[in-house]
């Protein structure tokens, strides 16, 4: 059977939100019942990446600059177009001048844990969770959001998250195992 995230057999949905969470959004915790109702799937998922918590306890997520396919806008029915396009650029990989330059940081990327949420809401759900995570592109941000490559299901496929906005600096605690609570 053919996971139903395979980008090869995937039609891309433009109304479809995947989002990769790895803090109080995962199921459990105290943003999951408020900010994730209606979710149609659920799924176990891995990033490549750096995990750290805040001193008041809130974990951040960094990952390698070359990994980032997109980054989020104010417009969330743009945003979802993107990440489709993401999907069916991933069947057919042909250099295209909106990906990021490839650049090796050195940096010791590791899995980081969480979860994959898929919804059909992106107009009313990225707003709400953009406004939870502090996201606001053109201004100061703790968190931006990210498209990179996801590990879900036995697929890999290309999902929203919020990551750090500026370098880490000091007040952050890494956590060694991927995994945060």
């Amino acid at each position: 059977m053919t996971s139903p995230f395979n980008p090869q057999s995937e039609i891309p949905n433009p109304q479809l939100l995947r989002l990769f969470v790895y803090g109080t959004l995962k199921r459990g915790f105290w943003n999951h019942d408020r900010f994730c109702q209606g979710v149609l799937a659920v799924e176990d998922a891995l990033v490549r990446g750096r995990l750290f918590e805040t001193s008041s306890g809130i974990p951040v997520l960094e990952v390698p600059e070359e990994d980032i396919l997109a980054v989020g806008t104010t417009n969330p029915l743009a945003d979802v177009a993107t990440q489709a396009r993401v999907v069916a650029r991933m069947s057919n990989p042909e250099p295209t001048p909106d990906r990021l330059p490839k650049k090796g940081t050195g940096a010791p990327w590791g899995p980081v844990y969480g979860e994959l949420l898929t919804f059909v809401d992106p107009e009313t759900r990225l707003p709400a969770i953009d406004l939870l995570e502090g996201f606001h592109p053109g201004g100061p941000c703790l968190y931006r959001r990210v498209i990179v490559l996801v590990q879900a299901g036995g697929a890999v496929i290309p999902a929203w998250l919020y990551v750090v906005g500026d370098r880490l600096t000091g007040g952050f605690r890494e956590l060694s195992g991927g995994v945060w609570r």
